[in-house]
Parts: C-alpha cells; structure tokens; sequence
C-alpha cells in the first residue's frame, strides 16, 4: 500500500518560491565571504598590508617623494643625510626619490602583464581542455613547446631584438614568455570539470560551446584564475627587473631594475655606496613576496583545509571516521 503526500506550492508554480530567493546569497555577500576567508588567513594578511604599502608608494610618489626622480645636481655619491636621506647617486640623484618613484614601474608593470599573461591563459587554457581532436592536439603542441624552451634566455634575446622600445615591449616580452603554465594548469582542471553532470547537463540542454565554457565551468575556477594572476604578476615583476638590470629595457625611465643597472656600472660597492643595490632589490623582494603571500590566502577559498593557519579537523569528523571503520 503505497501512501502520497500532497505539498502545496508557491503562487505561479515555482517549487522554490520566494524563500527560495531569500535564502540565495547575493553577489556582495559572496564577495564579502570570500575577502573575509582571504583576510583570515595570517600570510595573506601581510601579504595585503605589504602591497597596500607599495600601491600607495606608487600612486603617492609626486607628493611624498623629496624630489623627481630623474632630478639631479646634487653633489654625487653622497652618504645619507638629513637632506638626503638614502644619499645620492654617481649622477646626484636622490636615491629615496629615485626609490618611490621606481614602485611606480614595478607595480604598473607587473599587474599589467599578469592581467595579460592570465587572460591568454584563461583563454587558451579553457579551450584546449574543452575541445578535441586535432585542434586540441596542435594547441598541447604550442603549449608545450613555449613550456620546454628556457623562459629567461628567451626573454633575454626577445628583449635585445626589440631593445630600447619602453616598458610596452618588455610587458610584452612577458607575457609572450609567461602563459604557458597558467594555460596548462587551466587545461587540467577545464578536463576535470567539463565531464561532470552539470556540465552535461547543459549541453544535453542545447547550450553551445561558448556558454558552456564560460558560463558553466569559468565560474568554477576562480581561485585558480585568481592565483594564476598573482603567479604571472610576480614573475613579471622579477622579470622586468631582471631585463632592467641587464640593460635590455629603458635605462632612461626610473625604475628599480634600472636603480641596479646604473649601481652596478658606476661599482656602487666598490664606492660604498651598497645602498644603490640593497634597497630596490629589497623592495623588489618584499613586493614579489606580497603577492605570492596572498595567493595563500586565495587558496584557502578553495581549499578549507588550509583556512586559519592549518588543517583542522572538522568536529564529528573522528566519530564519523569511527562509524564508517565499524
């Protein structure tokens, strides 16, 4: 004898109804959801606090910077001062100046080409693990050709033939040597996901390609992408540097490559002046830090486990565990 159970339903015969809706959280308490877990988490914390520094360096520089940065006439190779601070150059530029001014390159520059290098990943990555068949093979084949070759040396000789063309051609250079991995990673888990139900049940349902990638699987990748952009923007910001420091880039802008790249011509050590290569190689340190210390955080959006410092178990974790061994 079978029994049934009438449920009355909601006006214009939606099953969920208004609670429905009500119990739906918004996109600003998602957001806020997921800044709190990020802000949570202690490395991130700094990480945010110590970015937050140097962003504000970079966009307050003409106003607590003591002079230009290409200012000069000051008597040269100068030890620190109350007028000078840091000292100054073999050129009599403030180093301080020169310092607060030369965050302005590093973080435009490395927030620039990570966008970038994360959008032709994204792009590239959700398309290749998506399709198949001969296209996806010619993709796999670029990919990990750009992965095989040696980034630096060919960054280096990408950067020599297009010598002297400004902080474009190095943002470039960037992001033509630093997508590859983001792609990759992408490939893997846009496989993982485009066989799960929901994805087929949208594509049983007639949506097209197009949507399914970008309306079904993107949105379930976020962290990744979030961390895949502070990966390329700290290795931009090494990079620009790197090429700076090589002479391969603009040694007319003030940056903090180009701070060591002048250093070490004039033997900044050998005058005592160590200064010159201490500070911007600590400040490109502290702000490639920053970043690969709120990547921490992100992937604790993703990951419980690593939440509030560490992998904690769940209360009734052990007693479910005991339940399941019996």
């Amino acid at each position: 004898m079978t029994s049934t159970v009438s449920v009355r339903l909601p006006e214009g015969g939606d099953p969920a109804g208004p609670a429905a809706e009500q119990a739906a959280p918004s996109a600003w308490k998602t957001v806020l959801r997921t800044a709190g877990v990020v802000w949570s988490n202690p490395k991130a914390k700094i990480g945010i606090v110590v970015l937050g520094v140097f962003v504000l360096m970079a966009v307050a520089a003409p106003l607590i910077a003591p002079y230009g940065g290409s200012e000069n006439g000051f008597e040269r190779n100068q030890d620190a001062s109350w007028a000078h601070w840091m000292g100054t150059t073999a050129a009599g530029e403030d180093v301080l100046s020169q310092l607060i001014w030369g965050a302005r390159i590093s973080v435009f520059v490395g927030f620039v080409a990570g966008i970038a290098a994360t959008l032709v990943a994204v792009a590239i990555g959700l398309s290749w693990g998506y399709m198949r068949g001969p296209a996806a093979e010619v993709v796999g084949f670029v990919v990990n050709l750009f992965l095989v070759i040696p980034g630096l040396p060919l960054m280096i000789v990408i950067a020599a033939y297009l010598q002297n063309g400004g902080i474009a051609v190095i943002i470039a250079v960037i992001v033509v040597t630093g997508w590859a991995w983001g792609a990759r990673v992408l490939r893997s888990q846009t496989q993982s996901l485009r066989s799960r139900d929901f994805v087929e049940a949208a594509r049983f349902s007639g949506e097209g390609a197009t949507r399914i990638v970008f309306r079904e699987i993107l949105p379930n990748m976020t962290s990744l992408i979030v961390g895949s952009f502070f990966g390329a923007a700290t290795s931009a910001i090494l990079a620009e540097a790197g090429l700076e420091f090589l002479g391969l880039g603009d040694s007319s802008i003030v940056s903090w490559g180009t701070i060591l790249y002048w250093a070490q011509n004039s033997n900044a050590l050998l005058t005592g002046q160590w200064i010159l290569l201490f500070a911007p190689g600590l400040c490109i340190a502290l702000l490639a830090m920053s970043l690969t210390l709120i990547n921490f955080g992100v992937d604790a959006v993703s990951n419980p486990r690593l939440r509030e410092g560490g992998a904690k178990p769940v209360r009734g974790a052990r007693r479910a565990e005991k339940e399941v061994a019996k």
